[in-house]
């Protein structure tokens, strides 16, 4: 069944921006560490950005300074706003939740344990 549902993909020109947003019907979002997960033709899953309860956030390396993951709690929507794209951010975007805690392990980039959506393609030309 369908846990989590992203919309907001498509293709963009490098240096052009697309906002992400993922959503749950069943769920409390703002009850869950989230993240957005993405994984490029023929490469590992990697982690982009987090989110925890508090707000708190992290990045990865490659997205740092270029993407933002926000809350929207009164829609109960997780938005990734990502600037500046580049080739190389091509993958499919996957949003993803996890207990609390798991907003506090070094692990997160991994993935997170509770519910995934089907993702959502990017696709960055130059």
């Amino acid at each position: 069944q369908v846990q989590l549902v992203e919309s907001g993909g498509g293709s963009v020109q490098a240096g052009g921006s697309l906002r992400l947003d993922c959503t749950a019907s069943r769920y409390t979002l703002k009850d869950y560490c989230m993240g957005w997960f993405r994984q490029g033709p023929g490469k590992e899953r990697e982690g982009v950005a987090l989110i925890a309860l508090s707000q708190g956030t992290a990045y990865a390396d490659s997205v740092k300074g270029r993407f933002t993951i926000s809350r929207d709690n009164a829609k109960n929507i997780i938005n990734l706003q990502m600037n500046s794209l580049k080739p190389e951010d091509t993958a499919m975007y996957y949003c993803a939740a996890g207990g609390p805690d798991e907003c506090y392990s070094r692990s997160w980039v991994k993935g997170l344990s509770k519910f995934w959506g089907q993702g959502t393609q990017v696709t960055v030309s130059s």
